[in-house]
């Protein structure tokens, strides 16, 4: 029998750990594994909610092996802690050039946590010259933290952090963005690496668009027509102010926004709605085992993403909502990747300041059209269906894995 080919999977948390990102690496080692690949992960042996809770550091899930590095309980909320995490994971992680065992045919694929986990790159590249390196950009540094103020356009700092990672971006084989606005700002760094697209999938897939929980559509929405929901983190890369101008410009219809979830903006968001936006509500972060009933409650999905951070990130709760078959609210530059597949595979709207009023129309509108409704729902469960589902990325996966064995670098062909 032909040896299988091996994958290296370099990430900061992995299963159990039950964070988005972690989740989504989980899952493309399971989906490799199935497709035929022997992989291995290795992550931190720490919980990224719970830093005290850890995780063996040997074991086999699924088929995978999992080697976990130890790490000291630096803080990842702190930007100290997010540091030293990210410098102990490379080395960790350079040391894993040297120590796993050597495959004629492989290939390694490293993330963005901890960050600038890129640089990965450059130590695997001069220690297994023979391997595929591709890196899957979650979110993309040092832009991130210029659209967060951390950093400043043209500072030294910033110039020493391009520089690194244009050479680690050289020395990748590949490198998977999450849409096109991100691959733009990619091709900035001049690396010859093959671009791809290959975007999360959602935490839930049902079969048919979900039909919603009477009881929790009840406790989000009250008797509305219309219910919009934010579902999930909100942090500093979210817009609100958006929002509560539509909401302000459809209040006395029977319309209302539940913002469902936990970040470091939320408190902002809260402190900017006034006795008077009687049609916004508030519910805490729902657990995985209700969130397929949560994401099903409501009419429309409400997205955000703040315009300089466009091309850096971008939000997972797009897919989530279109597998259940919601449409889309979304508040962010119609340039960036969703405002472009909003606008290519109509599954929803695009708020700007200079739409809220449209939007809001057309939402008046569609409170007594629940045959469009409906009509929105089947396309936008088709839409995930045919262009973003799990089955369907982890099958690019392995198709562009596999190219990456019989590349220039490597002696498997």
């Amino acid at each position: 029998m032909p040896a299988r080919p091996h994958a290296v999977l370099l990430y900061h948390y992995f299963h159990p750990d039950d964070v988005i990102s972690a989740r989504l690496f989980s899952d493309l080692a399971a989906g490799l594994v199935a497709r035929g690949w022997d992989v291995t992960a290795v992550p931190c042996n720490r919980g990224c909610r719970d830093e005290s809770a850890t995780h063996p550091l040997a074991e086999e899930w699924g088929g995978v092996r999992i080697r976990r590095v130890w790490r000291p309980p630096f803080r990842q909320a702190s930007s100290r802690g997010r540091l030293l995490n990210a410098a102990w994971m490379l080395l960790a992680w350079a040391r894993a050039a040297v120590s796993l065992p050597r495959r004629r045919q492989e290939v390694v694929v490293v993330g963005t946590d901890p960050v600038l986990g890129v640089l990965a790159a450059l130590p695997w590249r001069s220690l297994r010259r023979r391997t595929g390196i591709v890196h899957w950009c979650h979110d993309l540094y040092p832009d991130a933290l210029i659209a967060d103020g951390m950093l400043k356009a043209n500072s030294l700092p910033t110039r020493a952090l391009k520089w690194l990672l244009r050479a680690a971006y050289q020395r990748c084989d590949a490198i998977a963005d999450l849409g096109p606005c991100m691959r733009d700002r990619l091709a900035r760094y001049g690396s010859r690496a093959r671009p791809t697209t290959l975007t999360p999938w959602a935490l839930v897939e049902p079969a048919r668009p979900l039909e919603p929980d009477p009881a929790t559509r009840r406790e989000l929405f009250g008797n509305a027509a219309l219910g919009l929901l934010y579902s999930g983190n909100f942090g500093r890369a979210h817009a609100y102010t958006e929002f509560l101008d539509l909401a302000r410009a459809v209040h006395g219809a029977p319309v209302r926004l539940c913002f469902a979830g936990r970040g470091n903006r939320m408190d902002e968001l809260k402190a900017a709605v006034t006795p008077s936006d009687t049609n916004v509500s508030f519910a805490g972060f729902a657990p995985e085992a209700e969130l397929e009933r949560r994401l099903g409650a409501c009419d429309l999905h409400l997205v955000s993403l703040r315009a300089e951070w466009a091309g850096t990130v971008v939000p997972s709760k797009f897919f989530g909502a279109l597998a259940t078959g919601r449409g889309i609210i979304y508040a962010g530059s119609p340039e960036s990747a969703i405002g472009r597949w909003v606008a290519e595979y109509g599954v929803g709207w695009v708020l700007t300041p200079n739409s809220v009023a449209a939007v809001a129309a057309d939402l008046r509108s569609l409170t007594a059209d629940t045959g469009r409704l409906a009509a929105l729902r089947t396309r936008c469960h088709a839409v995930y269906h045919e262009h973003f589902s799990k089955a369907r990325q982890l099958d690019q996966w392995d198709t562009e894995l596999r190219a990456l064995l019989c590349s220039p670098r490597s002696t498997a062909c």
